[in-house]
């Protein structure tokens, strides 16, 4: 087919999907002027799968977006249908906003935000090959022959990349929802030399509401405390939707049993790998065959449907077991099945293959993020977006480019576990996998991020300076309160004896007195009200930062020595094969890696302390031997 010439752009962003969104707006707000392309514009931030933001870990993300001036926290701010504040019972490290979302409005109103971005261009099309010279990428062409120069290219693909859908025993290529794949573009990237994975996602039944017995469900509502995951968010939606749990029974599982060799998963017809931490019902049953039950919760997908998403019961078995199994479950005995669940198997790219700031080894000036890097979740994709699209951005512009590191960002947590250890299944953020996760929190995303924002470009200046403010009233309250001495008074014993605490035997700081674990804030403010009203954001802050010092400067410490390791580079150009003594699974992971620090070098899965010891006697005595230029 012959190419014409459709366009000049610095960032093209391949893909309108959560990953693309962000992509597309980091880099077209930097100032680069910016094309993302689609194969159906009716599915910008389409939500595929559960329509909910947030939950344990990946509500974080969602604040982190916001304080590097993303847009995913704003959009869900405007569009969701119920809001809660998970794991209020524990530590501040692992609380966590999940958010229902009101599908169709969160789309909507992504799309009307791309269209309003005056660097953006937005168009419908199929990209099937890359251009690419001297191994450095110029540009794309298009299914009808366009080419569109551009300096750098962000590929945010999702699921798509020779998609195939699994429903019992029919399978055909398809991308999610009964999307157009993306084929040719799959083939020119393995033509390009990448390696890649075939992965595999579900997604469950949705069924009617009108035809669910609520009365045999427990309800969930929403937290009646105001809540949002921008910073900027002002305006709180008060009329939430509840969703409903019910539970899976022996009856259930014995109809998934009797079924199993008709299921997919089984039968050899899904080759890709699911993810580990979203199993399919199936999966459940077999894998956790002691559990008497399992949870369901029955989430709306929007105000203006009567369809249910049924979360928990992901499944690719036949669309009549799927009907049988829906029937055992208290509340869904005579549920009526809009559309059926089904698995999708994909193309990702094996993510060691990409440089910390999400650019290819192999390609230069391309980037990658999302699903195509084998992560699983819209947050996770959001988060990858963000980074590629503001790196993308800043090469295209003469901008320096940005790297976030374990402890400044769960995105960076997650970013640095692709790139150094892989994924063999699409890969989930937990809590668990962030050494440093009283320093990420939930309420100091801004604390750790506004700054690298607000440096980008990303950050307007009203939104810094009342950022600073933040920073100072949180100093100002925290010297208040070790200014004050509390006396041993009958107010103070009162109030120390109905918290179960022990009696004060002398005046102590207020301060200090805070850091016994049964005082609160407010207990403190009622000792040593102070003359101005404090904002709540600021009284959280103060709590956490006095009661956790401890802990948060041994995570801190543990982040300089780190540091250390990080200042540590590794040149790009050593040649592992000269290094004697080197293990040779080693060797063969720093090759595939090529780690840029002696930090990430570490974090190799299959290097050993006594590798690292061996890299670094070869650094620190000059004995870098370097690729020659043969």
């Amino acid at each position: 087919m012959q190419h014409y010439e459709a366009g000049d752009f610095d960032v093209v962003v391949i893909g309108a999907g959560h990953a693309g969104c962000e992509a597309g707006l980091a880099a077209a707000r930097l100032g680069a002027k910016t094309l993302m392309i689609t194969i159906n514009l009716d599915m910008v931030a389409f939500m595929p799968c559960n329509p909910s933001v947030g939950g344990p870990a990946k509500g974080i993300v969602v604040r982190e977006i916001d304080a590097l001036g993303g847009e995913m926290a704003k959009n869900i701010d405007k569009t969701h249908i119920q809001m809660r504040m998970l794991n209020t019972g524990k530590g501040p490290a692992v609380r966590a906003l999940r958010a229902q979302a009101d599908k169709f409005s969160y789309q909507h109103e992504m799309k009307k935000t791309l269209e309003n971005e005056p660097n953006l261009t937005l168009l419908q099309g199929m990209v099937e090959r890359l251009v690419v010279e001297d191994g450095e990428c110029k540009g794309i062409i298009t299914q009808t022959g366009a080419m569109y120069k551009a300096k750098t290219v962000v590929i945010t693909t999702g699921t798509f990349l020779r998609g195939e859908i699994i429903l019992g025993e029919l399978k055909y290529s398809s991308g999610p929802n009964n999307q157009q794949p993306s084929i040719k573009l799959s083939e020119h990237l393995e033509e390009l030399g990448f390696d890649l994975v075939r992965f595999k996602t579900g997604t469950p039944p949705r069924v009617n509401s009108h035809t669910i017995d609520y009365s045999k469900t427990e309800v969930q509502p929403g937290d009646e405390v105001p809540r949002a995951f921008s910073y900027e968010t002002t305006k709180y939606i008060t009329d939430q939707l509840p969703c409903w749990l019910t539970y899976t029974n022996d009856l259930t599982h014995q109809i998934i049993d009797e079924n199993l060799h008709r299921s997919p998963m089984f039968s050899g017809m899904i080759k890709g790998t699911g993810p580990r931490y979203c199993p399919s019902i199936e999966d459940k049953v077999v894998r956790f065959n002691d559990k008497p039950r399992h949870q369901i919760f029955l989430e709306p997908e929007g105000r203006n449907t009567q369809e249910v998403y049924v979360q928990g019961l992901s499944t690719s078995l036949p669309e009549d077991v799927q009907r049988k199994i829906l029937s055992t479950i208290p509340g869904l005995e005579n549920v009526q099945m809009m559309r059926a669940g089904y698995a999708i198997e994909y193309d990702a790219i094996v993510p060691t293959q990409l440089w910390p700031t999400l650019e290819t080894k192999k390609v230069k000036n391309l980037y990658t993020a999302g699903q195509i890097n084998g992560t699983s979740g819209y947050e996770e994709a959001a988060g990858q977006g963000i980074m590629a699209g503001i790196n993308a951005g800043c090469r295209a512009t003469g901008k320096e480019e940005v790297v976030l590191s374990r402890s400044d960002a769960y995105i960076g947590v997650l970013i640095d576990d692709l790139v150094t250890k892989g994924t063999n299944e699409p890969y989930r953020l937990l809590t668990s996998r962030a050494e440093y996760r009283l320093l990420l929190r939930h309420d100091n995303a801004d604390l750790r991020l506004t700054e690298i924002g607000h440096k980008i470009g990303l950050i307007s200046e009203e939104r810094y300076l009342k950022f600073e403010a933040k920073k100072q009233a949180i100093e100002e309250e925290k010297e208040r309160l070790r200014s004050i001495i509390i006396k041993p008074n009958e107010t103070t014993q009162e109030l120390i004896r109905s918290v179960g605490g022990s009696e004060l035997k002398d005046g102590i700081k207020a301060i200090d007195l805070l850091k016994r674990p049964e005082i609160t804030y407010s207990h403190i403010y009622q000792l040593a009200p102070a003359e101005t009203e404090i904002d709540e954001e600021i009284m959280e802050q103060v709590e956490i930062q006095v009661k956790y010092e401890g802990y948060i400067q041994k995570s801190l410490q543990q982040v300089e020595r780190l540091k250390k390791m990080e200042d540590k580079k590794v040149p790009v150009d050593i040649d592992y094969d000269a290094i004697h003594g080197l293990a040779n699974e080693a060797r063969q992971k720093l090759k595939e890696v090529r780690p840029l620090s002696i930090a990430q070098a570490s974090r190799i899965s299959g290097v050993n302390p006594a590798d690292i010891s061996i890299l670094l006697v070869y650094i620190e005595q000059g004995k870098i031997a370097k690729v020659s230029n043969n």
